[in-house]
């Protein structure tokens, strides 16, 4: 199975949809250690984002335009680190030459290129309780997937993001506010990693 357009804006409509669902979960994550805000953040971001993605029609372009308007419309952390993940996805796919539709390895750059978005925005890294607990692991478990089915490579990211999120309960927070709390910020899930983790379950069931 290929990764076309429509699919990706389905993906994008679902994970909209499951994450606003959990939004008061993902605040309460974050208020043991942070703002409280965390779920009204991350809704606010993939709104913009999933109304952006419907207009495009080339996968660069609607990625870049996604990203760009993000951090244009909305401002703040969970806005900035969307906004790379998906620029850096549509900057990578760019010299590839690929328009409305990705096989898997194409879609293995792209996720390559959105971490290289983000990693360029933050200096965290797994470990350090931060919504990097589950993207990293994700891009790393589709890109080692074998399987020249993207749905697979789905599934394996969400399977690692979520395995990431629930791992940052044993951790103690090194970045943000949470950061303050010493080992008492541990024995919670990190807000930013559950809902990241979300995303990726959201990406594998937008295809189902």
């Amino acid at each position: 199975m290929k990764l076309t357009i429509d699919n990706f804006k389905s993906m994008m409509n679902l994970s909209l949809a499951n994450v606003k669902a959990r939004e008061e979960e993902f605040s309460k994550l974050d208020a043991i250690a942070g703002d409280g805000d965390h779920g009204t953040a991350i809704v606010t971001a993939l709104t913009i984002i999933a109304g952006d993605a419907q207009q495009g029609t080339e996968f660069p372009a609607m990625l870049n335009d996604m990203g760009m308007g993000v951090m244009m419309k909305t401002s703040g952390s969970t806005s900035t680190l969307l906004g790379a993940l998906f620029m850096g996805m549509g900057e990578a796919l760019e010299p590839l030459g690929v328009t409305d539709e990705l096989n898997a390895a194409q879609v293995k750059v792209m996720f390559r290129g959105g971490l290289t978005g983000v990693e360029e925005q933050t200096k965290a890294k797994p470990g350090d309780k931060t919504m990097m607990d589950a993207l990293v692991p994700a891009v790393v478990a589709i890109e080692s997937c074998d399987s020249e089915d993207v749905k697979e490579l789905l599934k394996a990211g969400a399977e690692a993001a979520l395995k990431g999120a629930e791992a940052t309960v044993n951790m103690k927070a090194n970045f943000g506010r949470a950061r303050n709390l010493g080992e008492r910020s541990v024995g919670f899930a990190d807000a930013g990693a559950t809902s990241w983790a979300c995303l990726f379950e959201s990406f594998y069931q937008g295809l189902e």
